[in-house]
């Protein structure tokens, strides 16, 4: 059984966006380099915002491939997410290790808890996939959610906030 029937509207729509809002990063990485070249937590939170954004990215174009089983389509989406995991725990541990943070609750809620929620959510679709459960691809849901919230705050740190 396919297990993204049903979805394939939910998964374009969630490619394109992200695809659209990861140009907004490059726009806003592009237009402040120099000032975002001088913080090294912004730096971070441009890579952040660009991985979130490709995973959804890539999670929406695995869907999105036709006659896929729900084991091999739950091996991508927990492979997307594994490695989104591990890359955000290696990049928020080393700052908090450094204490690149002024404000540490505001940057603990918004960054390390939305990008790790957004990869633990594309992390359980796949296990759930792959166990066959029914309603693994409403973990998905979630995910983008909390991707686009996290990329969208970025933006706006990247474009007006570094400016300050």
């Amino acid at each position: 059984m396919n297990p993204t029937i049903g979805w394939s509207n939910f998964l374009s729509a969630e490619t394109g966006a992200a695809a659209a809002l990861a140009g907004l990063i490059f726009v806003a990485v592009s237009i402040n380099v120099g000032k975002i070249l001088q913080f090294p937590a912004a730096t971070a939170r441009a890579f952040e915002a660009l991985a979130l954004l490709i995973g959804v990215l890539f999670l929406g174009t695995f869907g999105l491939a036709p006659n896929q089983s729900a084991r091999t389509l739950g091996t991508e989406f927990l492979g997307v997410g594994g490695v989104l995991w591990l890359m955000f725990v290696v990049l928020h541990a080393g700052q908090l290790r450094h204490g690149r943070t002024k404000a540490r609750w505001y940057w603990v809620l918004n960054r390390i808890a939305l990008c790790q929620f957004a990869a633990l959510s594309f992390c359980i679709a796949g296990i759930l996939l792959i166990r066959g459960n029914p309603h693994a691809m409403y973990w998905l849901i979630p995910g983008c959610i909390a991707s686009f919230a996290s990329a969208m705050s970025s933006a706006w740190v990247l474009l007006i906030e570094i400016l300050r």
